[in-house]
């Protein structure tokens, strides 16, 4: 069985949630779909795997943004809303990086770029983002970065 791309599991998830009469499913796949197809109008590309993984990573984002704003209004229902939709997305990432893993890696690009303090650091993320896109976020590998330049 060859494995479906992240906007045919979207999709399927959408169509799923549809049937099953599962709003949150069904808006947030929706949703999400339809950042995905406006990304390809506006770059006029049609988006790999990767692409649509850094996509879901800013709508997880942005979710946790609207998360923490609620809460300072106290409205614990858009809150709810928002971690609902953040889990849906979630199930489209691959898993993520443990600390430790990350860690590993991290010593590995500073080991291979040379890098001494924290004015290489630019270096160590140029060779260390490919390696874990999708599966860490930008500011965790930047903090685990810092903290091993700084040592």
């Amino acid at each position: 069985m060859i494995p479906m791309d992240i906007k045919t599991q979207l999709t399927e998830a959408m169509k799923q949630a549809m049937k099953s009469r599962d709003e949150v499913g069904k808006r947030t796949t929706r949703m999400a779909l339809a950042n995905i197809k406006q990304a390809e109008v506006d770059k006029q590309i049609t988006l790999d795997d990767a692409a649509v993984i850094s996509l879901l990573q800013k709508e997880i984002r942005n979710r946790r943004e609207a998360v923490e704003e609620a809460k300072r209004a106290n409205r614990p229902d858009l809150i709810a809303d928002n971690e609902a939709e953040i889990k849906v997305i979630e199930a489209f990432l691959p898993k993520a990086m443990s600390t430790d893993e990350l860690r590993a890696l991290a010593q590995a690009a500073i080991a291979e770029t040379g890098a001494a303090s924290q004015s290489d650091m630019g270096k160590v993320m140029k060779a260390l983002m490919p390696r874990v896109a999708g599966r860490a976020a930008g500011d965790q590998v930047s903090a685990v970065v810092k903290e091993l330049l700084t040592k």
